[in-house]
């Protein structure tokens, strides 16, 4: 990656603030990452290590929920990003680095069990810090216009259909389902995008970042994000010990998971069934709105995550059938693989 060009005002912002932070020290620049937000992230290196510098454009994002989080997880013992420096009035952040190696570019099969070990522990520490009123409810609200992104902008924006009114109130009666299921759970941290790419290879490991949307909601929400990825998959004879073994270690924590395991895996999967739909819609919004290429590619791995699960369960068989009459209507679009 090279950085932007010189003209890129918040970037000359951001360089002045470094220098500022960093007691005139001679230090270099350069890209880090990118997400799928307005947020930026830069590498500085100085000649006695790195750290990595956050470009949050406050009219765009708020960088306040992460240093909250950040806290919130340190605390639990969780190795979350240390805020060295901020400046929340112009979004800029200086975090530890935790380098370049993401559980996504490193997980395959002979390393997966340990590397999935380390962040069901980190994620068992973050849910047993649990407090209530800490962070935003996950309500029914927020995961009913998380649902709506499906039909906004898959459906209709992506596969250019229109729903008709039958179709329409079987995806809603669907969603109002998944809502009430999600909502029955207990109550826990939710990090929101607890998955491979979020997850660096570290001492502890994992190190966790990207949380700055966490809420206070269903228990199962964080392990289907982990296991049923948005860039990789994994064979159901796998991602069903894993969360065997969560379940376990839950338990035997004290954390309120369900007694018992068949009516556990149900609620992970109903609630995974919600955020693929959400996905859905957010990899098409990203495409369509925010003009950034790729997500789009691996749409075909939440529908087939989507089509799975609603067609295990009698209650969701409207939306498999949904899905069916959509890959109808537009065959090439989509619904390849």
């Amino acid at each position: 990656m090279i950085l932007p060009a010189s003209s890129d005002p918040r970037l000359e912002q951001l360089r002045e603030w470094l220098a500022g932070r960093l007691a005139g020290s001679a230090f270099s620049l350069k890209p880090a990452s990118a997400d799928a937000s307005f947020r930026r992230y830069f590498r500085v290196t100085v000649a006695e290590g790195s750290w990595i510098a956050m470009d949050a454009p406050p009219e765009r994002e708020d960088c306040r929920p992460f240093v909250r989080v950040a806290a919130l997880l340190r605390a639990a013992g969780v190795n979350a990003p240390l805020v060295e420096a901020q400046d929340l009035e112009r979004g800029f952040l200086l975090l530890t680095d935790f380098g370049d190696t993401t559980y996504l570019a490193t997980l395959d099969a002979t390393n997966a069990d340990r590397l999935f070990g380390d962040a069901i522990g980190a994620l068992l520490k973050w849910q047993l810090a649990t407090r209530e009123g800490e962070l935003p409810p996950y309500d029914a609200a927020l995961l009913k216009r998380e649902c709506d992104l499906f039909p906004e902008w898959y459906v209709a924006r992506h596969l250019g259909v229109t729903l008709s009114a039958a179709q329409q109130r079987s995806l809603a009666e669907t969603v109002a389902l998944l809502v009430e299921s999600a909502l029955a759970q207990p109550k826990v941290y939710v990090h929101r995008d607890f998955m491979p790419r979020n997850l660096m290879v570290t001492e502890p490991n994992p190190g966790v970042i990207d949380f700055q949307d966490a809420v206070y909601g269903p228990i199962s929400y964080d392990m289907v994000s982990l296991t049923r990825d948005a860039f990789m998959s994994w064979d159901e004879e796998r991602v069903i010990d894993w969360t065997a073994r969560y379940w376990e270690k839950a338990k035997k924590s004290g954390l309120p998971v369900n007694a018992d395991f068949g009516a556990f895996y149900r609620e992970y999967e109903w609630m995974g069934l919600q955020r693929h739909l959400k996905v859905l819609g957010i990899f098409a919004r990203i495409h369509y709105r925010d003009g950034k290429r790729g997500y789009l590619e691996d749409t075909p791995r939440f529908l087939n995550y989507a089509r799975t699960v609603a067609a295990r369960y009698r209650e969701l068989a409207p939306l498999a059938g949904l899905f069916d009459q959509l890959e109808k209507c537009q065959p090439a679009v989509g619904f390849a693989g």
